[in-house]
C-alpha cells in the first residue's frame, strides 16, 4: 500500500477503501486466568507477566480469522502494548510473545488480512488504571506502584473495592499518575530537567526506549507481506503539558466520582489528605454531587521526598500550612513562549517513530493520531513531511460511550458543542463530526481508527432480552457516515474471549461485536456475532479510479457505488458482497463495463474501459 494525496493505493492503483477491526479489547491485559486475584498478583509482580495469546490463542486463529473474512472486516488494527514486549525491564524483550505475534499474523494473511500494529496505551499504563506501559516506567521517576491507590493518584480495578463504576477509568488521565507519566514523556527535558537517568533526561530515556521497543517489533514482522504498517501511539495525551491553572480541575473525557485539579493532586500525592469535590456523569445528570478527602491516611507516592518531582521543580509547596502553586505558568510557557503539545512535543515523537519504522522497513505506512476530540488535535503535517502517513483519528458517540445509554434521537456534537434532536439529524451529525476530523490534515488520507458502542447499554438490557436493535441503529449510523465521507475504518473491536459477564476483560467495556455468550452451537461462521445487520455490509474494497459516492440501505439492501474512472488503471474494481445480507442472491446494474462475482470470496470484481467517466454500479437483493 501507498498513500497518494487523500487515498491509500495498491500497487495496481486502485483507491482502497479499507474496513476491518481493533483486534482487541482484552489484548491490553496478560493471558492469564480471569479473576480479582490474579489481576491483583499481576500488577504485584508484573515481570512476570505474559501476553502470549494476546488477542486469541493459536489454536483459535482459524476460527476467529474465518469470521472476520466473512465479516468483510479485512483490515485489523492489531492490539500491542509496550509492556508485553519489554514488560521484564528496560531493553529486555519477551522473544516469546515476538514470536507469537509473527505466526498469529502469517495465519492471519491465510484469511487475507491485512494488519497494522497499534501500539495501544490508554491513561498510561495497567498501573495507572489502563494499559500501555511497563511497569518499570513508574519505577524509573521514583513511583511507589502500590501507593497510586491510596493516594488518589489512579482508579485501578484490580484494587477497587466493589463494582467499577461505570466508565471511570478515563478520569485516570488527570489524575497525577497518568498526568505525571505523559508530562515526564514528551516533555520532561522542559518540565522536569532535574529528573535524569544515566545521563539522559527522562524524557530522552522513555522516548528511546519505546520506539526501540516498536523498532523490535518491526523486526520480528520483517518480510511479512500483509504488515503493512504501524501506529504511533493510541490517544496519547499532554499530561499537564499547556495546563495554564493548576488550581482548577482539568477539563478530560469525562468528570466522574473525586476530582481533584492539579495542585490537589500534587499535595495528595506528597501525603497530604486533601478535600476535592466529587462529580457524576451519566445520561440523566452531569455535574457536582459532593466533596471527599482524597488521601485521608497521608500516603505517599514517592520513594523519597526527593523523588516527589513537582515539588522539586518548585512547581508548588506547602506555605503556612496550606499547599500552593508558586510558579503558575510552569507546564503552559517553556523560554518564554506559550506551548504546543501536539506540533511541539507529539509530532516529534512520530517523527521519532516513523524514522525508527523506516529503517527496518522502508515501505511501511506510519498512522498516528492526537488526544480524542474534542480534548486535543492531531500534529501538523505538512507537504514538506515524511509520505506515506495516515492521520488515524478516533470517533466516538460521547452520550452513548460514557453514559452507557444510545438514544437515536438525541446526542451531542463536540464539533460545536450543542445538542442535535431528531433521528436524521444525529445521524448527519456522525457524519459531519466524522469528516471535521478528517479535514484537520486534508492533504493525507484519514482512517477512523477507532470508533464503536457498548454492548451492556442501560444496564446489560440487551443480554436479557436478545435486542440489539439500538447497537444496530448506532453502528449503521457510523458505517454511513464512513460511506458518505468515502472513509475507512477499523470498528472497536473484536475481542474472541468476550462474554456476558467480563465484556472486553478490560476496565467493565463490552464494545465486542462478538461474544461467546451469544454462539449457540451452530457451527455458522455468522454465529456469535453482534449487530451483524450492520456490521456486515457490502462496500467497495478496491475502486479503478476515484470514488465519488457509496452508500448502502440496511432496510432495502440496496448499495450503490459511483467513481470517476481512471485511465491508468486496468484492475478491477472489487467490491465485497455479503451473503448475509444477500441468502437468495442479488441483481446487478452497472453503467458500464462487465462483473463477474465469486461466491466462495464473496467478491464482485467489475470490469469496465480505462477513461475519465463517472460510472455507476448498484446491487439490489432478488
Amino acid at each position: 500500500m501507498r498513500t497518494d494525496g487523500q487515498w491509500i493505493k495498491d500497487e495496481a492503483g486502485r483507491t482502497l477503501l479499507l474496513r476491518g477491526v481493533n483486534l482487541s479489547g482484552s489484548a491490553k491485559v496478560p493471558q492469564t486466568p480471569l479473576g480479582a486475584s490474579h489481576l491483583r498478583s499481576s500488577h504485584l509482580t508484573p515481570e512476570l507477566a505474559s501476553f502470549v495469546g494476546r488477542p486469541l490463542p493459536l489454536a483459535e486463529a482459524d476460527e476467529h480469522f474465518a469470521r472476520l473474512r466473512a465479516f468483510g472486516h479485512f483490515f485489523v488494527r492489531l492490539v500491542v502494548t509496550w509492556e508485553a514486549i519489554e514488560h521484564a525491564g528496560p531493553g529486555q524483550y519477551d522473544l516469546a510473545y515476538l514470536d507469537y505475534l509473527r505466526a498469529l499474523i502469517e495465519k492471519a494473511a491465510r484469511y487475507e488480512l491485512k494488519i497494522f500494529v497499534d501500539p495501544h496505551q490508554d491513561v498510561w499504563s495497567r498501573f495507572t488504571g489502563g494499559d500501555g506501559a511497563p511497569a518499570w516506567t513508574l519505577d524509573v521517576v521514583g513511583m511507589k506502584r502500590e501507593s497510586l491507590v491510596d493516594c488518589g493518584a489512579a482508579v485501578v480495578h484490580a484494587f477497587h473495592e466493589g463494582a467499577l463504576p461505570t466508565m471511570i477509568w478515563p478520569t485516570n488521565y488527570t489524575k497525577l499518575g497518568a498526568a505525571t507519566l505523559f508530562t515526564l514523556f514528551f516533555a520532561g527535558h522542559d518540565f522536569a530537567p532535574s529528573l535524569r537517568v544515566h545521563n539522559e533526561s527522562i524524557s530522552e530515556f522513555l522516548q528511546r526506549h519505546y520506539v526501540a521497543a516498536l523498532c523490535e517489533v518491526a523486526r520480528s514482522l520483517r518480510g511479512l507481506p500483509n504488515v503493512v504498517g504501524y501506529g504511533t501511539m493510541n490517544e496519547p495525551s499532554a499530561g499537564y503539558i499547556g495546563v495554564r491553572s493548576l488550581q482548577h480541575a482539568v477539563p478530560g473525557m469525562v468528570a466522574k466520582g473525586p476530582s481533584p485539579s492539579p495542585l490537589q493532586s500534587m499535595a495528595a500525592a506528597s501525603g497530604l489528605p486533601v478535600e476535592v469535590e466529587v462529580c457524576e456523569f451519566s445520561a440523566s445528570f452531569m455535574g457536582t454531587v459532593g466533596t471527599t478527602i482524597l488521601n485521608p491516611n497521608g500516603v505517599s507516592l514517592w520513594r523519597s521526598p526527593t523523588d516527589d518531582v513537582w515539588h522539586r521543580e518548585g512547581v508548588w509547596a506547602v506555605v503556612n500550612g496550606t499547599p500552593q502553586v508558586l510558579r503558575p505558568d510552569h507546564f503552559s510557557v517553556v523560554r518564554n513562549r506559550p506551548v504546543h503539545f501536539a506540533k511541539d512535543y507529539l509530532k516529534p515523537l512520530v517523527l521519532k517513530v516513523l524514522e525508527g519504522i523506516r529503517k527496518v522497513d522502508e515501505s511501511a505506512l506510519i498512522f498516528f493520531e492526537g488526544p480524542p476530540m474534542p480534548i486535543g488535535e492531531p500534529p501538523p503535517w505538512n507537504d514538506s513531511d515524511p509520505k506515506g502517513v495516515v492521520h488515524a483519528g478516533h470517533f466516538y458517540d460521547g452520550m452513548a460511550l460514557m453514559g452507557k445509554h444510545y438514544d437515536p434521537e438525541f446526542t451531542v456534537d463536540t464539533v460545536r458543542m450543542t445538542p442535535v434532536f431528531g433521528r436524521e439529524q444525529v445521524q448527519a451529525a456522525y457524519a459531519e463530526q466524522i469528516h471535521s476530523l478528517a479535514a484537520h490534515l486534508p492533504s493525507i488520507p484519514f482512517l477512523l481508527g477507532e470508533f464503536g458502542i457498548p454492548f451492556d447499554l442501560d444496564g446489560g438490557a440487551s443480554f436479557r432480552s436478545g435486542d440489539y436493535s439500538a447497537q444496530e441503529a448506532a453502528l449503521d449510523g457510523y458505517f454511513s457516515a464512513l460511506d458518505r465521507n468515502l472513509l475507512s475504518g477499523t470498528l472497536w473491536n473484536y475481542t474472541p474471549d468476550n462474554d456476558n459477564a467480563h465484556g472486553d476483560m478490560w476496565n467493565g467495556e463490552d464494545l465486542s461485536i462478538y461474544s461467546r455468550d451469544k454462539q449457540t452451537g451452530t457451527g455458522d461462521v455468522y454465529d456469535g456475532g453482534r449487530a451483524l445487520s450492520a456490521v456486515v455490509r457490502p462496500y467497495a474494497c478496491a475502486a479503478a479510479g476515484t470514488p465519488l459516492h457509496m452508500s448502502f440501505s440496511r432496510e432495502s439492501r440496496h448499495f450503490e457505488l459511483r467513481l470517476r474512472r481512471s485511465q491508468h488503471v486496468t484492475a478491477p474494481t472489487e467490491i465485497f458482497v455479503p451473503r448475509y445480507h444477500y441468502p437468495s442472491g442479488f441483481s446487478v446494474e452497472v453503467s458500464a463495463g462487465s462483473w463477474r462475482f465469486d461466491e466462495v470470496r464473496e467478491r464482485l470484481w467489475w470490469e469496465s474501459e480505462p477513461s475519465d467517466q463517472e460510472e455507476t454500479l448498484r446491487i439490489m437483493p432478488k
